[in-house]
């Protein structure tokens, strides 16, 4: 039997709620999102690029955002000393660039696991907790949890446009 993204359930961001509900819940209806357009898709549809020049594919997005859960949450907010999940010093972008051999199945348990380390990380963080984001040129920004949490909102909401079009030109799929 062919592989398959498993259909995915997305519940309503919450509409009233306190800072720290209202920004997890909207984070998790992105993530939610985002699977919602993998959803039914096989493996090669998965790795299927948008438009030229574009190599860009669903799968390889799935990838990238597990990565930067992990980068944004684990290792920067929560100071974990863990490498990214696809680091390749000869392509930065190989968690978007390497999707030709990766298995689908896989990936997609990556990203549910990253999602859930996630989690945990900023469980026992306050939103006013900072560290410090380490440029390569040796300078520093101070940084707070709260700001981790909207950047992943607008890293999903501009990714899920990416993905809106590249499963629109899949199979004509289209919606929110």
């Amino acid at each position: 039997m062919t592989w398959r993204a498993p259909e995915i359930t997305r519940t309503n961001e919450p509409y009233v709620a306190d800072e720290r509900t209202m920004l997890e819940g909207w984070l998790d209806y992105h993530r939610q999102t985002l699977l919602m357009k993998c959803a039914g898709l096989t493996a090669e549809q998965l790795k299927t690029p948008s438009v030229e020049p574009s190599g860009l594919t669903l799968l390889g997005l799935v990838r990238h955002m597990a990565d930067v859960e992990r980068w944004w949450f684990r290792i920067r907010a929560a100071g974990q000393d863990i490498a990214g999940l696809y680091d390749a010093e000869e392509d930065p972008d190989a968690d978007l660039n390497a999707v030709a051999d990766a298995d689908p199945e896989a990936t997609f348990a990556t990203f549910a696991a990253e999602v859930e380390a996630a989690r945990a990380a900023a469980a026992d963080l306050s939103l006013d907790d900072t560290f410090l984001r380490r440029r390569p040129d040796g300078s520093a920004d101070e940084m707070n949890v709260r700001w981790v949490y909207v950047h992943m909102i607008e890293e999903y909401a501009r990714h899920n446009g990416h993905a809106d079009l590249i499963r629109e030109r899949i199979d004509g799929v289209t919606g929110d």
